[in-house]
């Protein structure tokens, strides 16, 4: 594999009321998805936004790319797909999680008794007939190069995808943070020691280094177009 394999999907987007933003402002967020080729068949990271109740539809406006349609513009078809990952169970990360029924859906465990408690995403996208959950206890190499790697953060069952490939690493971020920027400061306070930094520093990720380990020459985020290079 190689860098330009991991291919990103446009799934949609929505309008974070002002409420949610902290600028006192509404804003426009994307819903992104990544493909990439592996071993084991063609791995899809996230399914887009699930239809939600009225209330929720009303309140973040949602606009959906099918999950055809995303596919279609990297060349691929549904059936093409042979493992899927959500870096979280929320329902704007699982909307087309029906469509892969039979196939293997990688999933923190404790991710998904949260789902599965109540009061947090969608459950008829969680538990769908043919649902066929690979759950994962920590880190775990689902093909060849390809490590998902728990990031609790936005939520305590969050996890990314990195690919090994043979010009570097790239990492699916998911919604480990919400920008570019944001994984930048995250990495800026692990190496601030490194830089001659003296204390008080900020705290980083507690998983940053594992994931600094393995020389990301690009992270790719959910909800963020920008690109993290070192």
């Amino acid at each position: 594999m190689r860098i330009d394999d991991v291919r990103r999907l446009d799934l949609g987007s929505f309008v974070r009321p002002a409420e949610e933003t902290g600028t006192g402002r509404p804003g426009v967020e994307a819903v992104y998805g990544y493909v990439v080729r592996t071993s084991a068949g063609v791995l899809l990271l996230d399914t887009g936004l699930g239809q939600a109740d009225d209330e929720t539809e009303a309140w973040y406006r949602p606009r959906r790319v099918s999950i055809d349609d995303a596919l279609a513009t990297a060349g691929l078809a549904t059936g093409d797909v042979g493992l899927v990952v959500n870096c979280h169970l929320h329902f704007d990360h699982i909307g087309a999680n029906p469509r892969f029924a039979g196939r293997p859906l990688f999933c923190q465990r404790r991710e998904l008794e949260t789902a599965r408690a109540g009061d947090y995403t969608l459950p008829g996208l969680v538990d769908f007939a043919g649902a066929s959950y690979e759950l994962l206890d920590g880190e775990a190499e689902v093909a060849s190069g390809v490590l998902v790697i728990p990031t609790p953060g936005h939520v305590d069952g969050h996890q990314s995808v990195v690919v090994v490939c043979d010009d570097g690493s790239v990492v699916l971020a998911g919604q480990a943070h919400d920008t570019a920027s944001q994984w930048s400061a995250d990495v800026l306070a692990a190496r601030a020691g490194a830089l001659g930094h003296r204390p008080p520093l900020p705290e980083p990720s507690p998983w940053l280094v594992r994931i600094l380990e393995l020389d990301p020459r690009r992270v790719v985020f959910a909800h963020d177009a920008a690109v993290w290079f070192p």
